[in-house]
């Protein structure tokens, strides 16, 4: 289990006026010439207290930007840099530039990669964008807010021969990656079905928060946060943490925690770069406020190998591979078999191992970058994922079960399913590619 490794590319920038022997590579330290430079966009929970700390804990970066359309947010961001760092630098500091919008970071020539942290209707605009101007990208999941917008992501980056990580740590997880080394190496004999748990109720969250317009703070870009969404008025539970309830931003908790655990069933099923033959299933949707994602719901997807995969709502969030001669499963963090011989079980040498990095999604990104080498959840991989969970949503609201063709990505004769796989975008933005 080891990351990708490569030379390191060259990437240079001024220097401070003062230049301590450890930014000249002194004493083990990566010389700044050797740093890979990032622009951060969006600075909410995943994107400064995962993200940004877990980027500049690495040697090999430099942090040269940041975005954010919450001025506050934006601040703290900025301040917090210098606890993250590795290397305290009042200079670093303020030479980093700080901006409310977005394009501002694309349009920089000496940023390499962009993080982006967003809500998932920005993702696949800002992604392309940045994949357009030559950069590489790493993109919290779910990758797409859309099918249709998955497919123009992936291909854009192929295109652009760009690096592309689909922010997802579980592939880095010891118990995930011993999962699909025993599915993969037959120790459950052939597998026949997998089963998915994703957090019901929004995880805990009021399902149904009164609607109250409110006025905008003034240190809130809220058109921005639109961006192409439409047109609605502000208040505060419409944005930040509980954006990803309501359907013009995010795919409810099926999308968010679903990319998590349905993205271990593809790829432990050797299914994560086409997808499955159908979907049908019965939920329940937030209603009466302004939240309109699912709350629960039952979902059985079947493949063209055999296997059934079926995804439901709970009270926790796990993944089980069943097959014939028994089952491994992950309540998150744990491990479990269905016999002492399994869990016992060694890889040999020369069986199948998993493409991992115990380092993390953070470190197996920065590594692709200097290699060129694909990581371990590319685009092609997140877009398949995220399929899985916006085709769930697809059968919930129609309340039928679809067939569906994974080489063509269109439902088989249903034109209203197939308009479900895109959007209409709020003017002036539009997805460029």
């Amino acid at each position: 289990m080891k990351c990708a490794g490569g030379a390191l590319a060259g990437v240079a920038w001024g220097f401070p006026a003062i230049i301590p022997a450890s930014a000249l590579g002194a004493d083990g330290a990566v010389a700044p010439s050797n740093r890979i430079s990032l622009g951060f966009i969006g600075l909410g929970t995943e994107g400064r207290l995962k993200n940004l700390k877990r980027f500049m804990a690495q040697p090999d970066v430099q942090v040269l930007a940041l975005c954010d359309v919450h001025e506050t947010r934006l601040r703290s961001a900025h301040m917090a840099m210098q606890a993250y760092a590795r290397e305290p630098s009042a200079a670093a500091y303020r030479s980093c530039l700080t901006t409310g919008d977005w394009r501002d970071i694309i349009a920089r020539k000496d940023i390499d990669a962009v993080v982006v942290s967003t809500p998932d209707h920005w993702h696949v605009p800002i992604a392309v964008a940045a994949a357009n101007a030559g950069k590489d990208v790493f993109c919290e999941k779910p990758m797409s807010l859309t099918i249709r917008e998955g497919r123009i992501l992936s291909d854009v980056i192929k295109q652009r021969s760009r690096i592309f990580m689909t922010g997802t740590e579980l592939r880095s997880l010891p118990n995930m990656v011993r999962l699909w080394e025993l599915v993969r190496n037959g120790r459950i004999g052939k597998v026949h079905t997998i089963r998915t748990e994703i957090f019901q109720n929004f995880g805990g969250t009021d399902v149904n928060p009164p609607f109250k317009t409110m006025p905008i703070p003034k240190d809130f870009n809220y058109d921005m946060w639109l961006g192409q969404a439409p047109d609605a008025p502000y208040t505060k539970p419409r944005c930040h943490n509980t954006f990803r309830y309501i359907l013009d931003y995010a795919g409810g908790t099926l999308t968010d925690w679903g990319s998590h655990f349905n993205d271990i069933a593809q790829w432990a099923n050797g299914t994560d770069r086409t997808g499955p033959i159908s979907v049908e299933g019965h939920g329940r949707f937030a209603e009466g406020g302004l939240f309109n994602s699912a709350i629960e719901w039952e979902l059985t997807y079947q493949y063209a190998n055999g296997v059934t995969l079926i995804c439901k709502s709970a009270i926790d969030a796990s993944i089980r591979v069943e097959g014939t001669d028994g089952w491994v499963q992950c309540p998150w963090a744990t491990f479990e078999t269905s016999s002492a011989k399994i869990a016992k079980s060694e890889i040999g040498a020369d069986e199948v191992h998993a493409r991992t990095c115990a380092g993390g999604e953070q470190r197996d990104f920065l590594d692709c970058v200097k290699s060129r080498e694909e990581t371990y959840a590319p685009a092609e991989v997140g877009h398949r994922t995220a399929t899985i969970c916006h085709m769930g949503n697809i059968a919930l609201q129609l309340g039928r079960k679809l067939q569906w063709n994974p080489d063509t990505e269109q439902f088989l004769n249903d034109d209203e399913a197939n308009k479900k796989l895109s959007r209409s975008m709020r003017s002036p933005w539009t997805l460029e590619t």
